[in-house]
């Protein structure tokens, strides 16, 4: 499958078969032009700011227990 995904991510078409019967066709796609179309569309609009927002310089707040902990504890 990973190659088929390759061959289709490098533009080319990949026809999936059963018993000789085709059922599938992987195709790249290119996610400029979907992007665009979608915007085009009206289905998505562009960001009003276009650079990310800085980091606020504060360090990162650190977990009292960890990730294991709290997952062993909902799965009780």
């Amino acid at each position: 499958m990973s190659d088929w995904l390759n061959q289709a991510q490098m533009g080319h078409e990949v026809i999936v078969t059963d018993r000789g019967v085709p059922v599938a066709r992987l195709l790249g796609i290119s996610a400029t032009a979907t992007l665009e179309r979608l915007t085009a569309n009206g289905v998505i609009s562009r960001p009003e700011q276009s650079a990310r927002p800085a980091a606020s310089g504060q360090p990162r707040p650190r977990p009292r227990r960890s990730v294991a902990e709290l997952v062993s504890e909902q799965r009780r």
